[in-house]
Order: C-alpha cells, then sequence, then structure tokens
C-alpha cells in the first residue's frame, strides 16, 4: 500500500506546474475554433439562402415584366387588325420590350431565353411592313392574321419555359389525408364478437 502511496505521489508529482493551464488552453481554443466553424457554416448557409431568393425573385419579376409587354403588344396588334389600321412601326416596338427583353436575356438559362426571342421575332415581324412579295399566292392580310394567330402558341411555350426553369408548381398540392391503420390478421373476421357477447346476454 505503500509503495503504491508512494508510486502515485510519485506520478501526480511528475506532472509539470504548466502541464493542467496548458490542458485547459488548447480545450478553450478547440471549443472556440468549434464555435468559430459552425457559425461560419450558419453565416454561408444563410448568404446561400438569401442569394437563392434573390436569383428566384430578380427571374420572376424579369419574367412578368417581359410577359406583360408581350400580352400588351399582342393585344394593340389584335385591335389594329380587327380596326383596319396599319400596326405601330417596329422601331417603336422594340423601343418598349428593349429593357425588359435585355434583363431577360441576361438572366434567364437557354431555353427561356430562346422561348423570348421566339416571341420577340414573331412580334418584331407583325409591325414590319406587309410585303405581298414575301409569301407568294398569300394575301398580306391573310398572311397577318396567320402570324397573329401563333402568338400564343409561342407566349405558350415561353410560360412552359418559366414554369420548368422556376419550378413553379402548376396545380395545388393534395389534401393531407389521414391513413386508418390495417386491421390485423388476427382479428380478420371477429369485428361482431362484443356484439355477440351482448346478444346473448
Amino acid at each position: 500500500m505503500r509503495r503504491g502511496g508512494r508510486r502515485y505521489r510519485y506520478r501526480v508529482s511528475a506532472i509539470p506546474w504548466w502541464g493542467l493551464p496548458l490542458i485547459a488552453a488548447v480545450f478553450a481554443l478547440a471549443g472556440a475554433a468549434a464555435a468559430l466553424l459552425v457559425s461560419a457554416r450558419n453565416d454561408y448557409l444563410s448568404s446561400r439562402r438569401k442569394r437563392t431568393r434573390r436569383w428566384y425573385e430578380e427571374r420572376r419579376s424579369a419574367y412578368v415584366q417581359l410577359l406583360a409587354v408581350f400580352e400588351r403588344d399582342t393585344y394593340r396588334l389584335r385591335a389594329a387588325f380587327d380596326a383596319g389600321e396599319k400596326p405601330a412601326p417596329a422601331l417603336a416596338y422594340v423601343d418598349e420590350v428593349g429593357p425588359s427583353l435585355m434583363l431577360v436575356r441576361l438572366l434567364a438559362s437557354g431555353p427561356v431565353r430562346s422561348a423570348a426571342l421566339a416571341v420577340h421575332l414573331l412580334l418584331q415581324k407583325l409591325h414590319g411592313e406587309m410585303n405581298p412579295a414575301s409569301v407568294s399566292g398569300v394575301q398580306p392580310q391573310t398572311h397577318f392574321r396567320e402570324l397573329l394567330a401563333q402568338v400564343p402558341l409561342v407566349l405558350q411555350q415561353l410560360e412552359a419555359a418559366i414554369r420548368e426553369e422556376l419550378q413553379i408548381e402548376v396545380t395545388a398540392p393534395g389534401p393531407l389525408t389521414r391513413r386508418r391503420p390495417a386491421r390485423t390478421a388476427a382479428l380478420d373476421g371477429h369485428e361482431n364478437i362484443g356484439q355477440d357477447l351482448s346478444r346473448e346476454r
């Protein structure tokens, strides 16, 4: 026992005086580093969520603005055609659609950009001079009406590309239904046991 006691005292006395403060400092530094890493990770995730939200809102706003310009111009073209008037010159249309279209071309992905340019080129053609020689055997009014009828189709393609890029669901999620617990095989065919017993009584 004495030997063991002496050995124990020797081991305790063998630890230098600066050992315990050093261990405490190492653990404190490790805790501070872990807290710093967790804080940095949280800041990165928060910043990433903000960038994603800003990206989504900027694209959605740009797409809605361009679609509104296209719809407004299509209505004016249809109204001018029904009234027998000439459409506005192409330069006026380009001045109106230019800022919205340039913003979409900078922000949009490939499919959305291609669909937007398809609508733009069709509307630009409708604002141009109707040349009877451009389509042989077709009257300018008939050619204009056929091109005007294609505008809703290309607009639908643009809307579909926007929905796919922004992951917009066209149908609302279904209601949550509570599933009834499955009946165990041991109780199958014995549903009326309680009723039979009550009748016998």
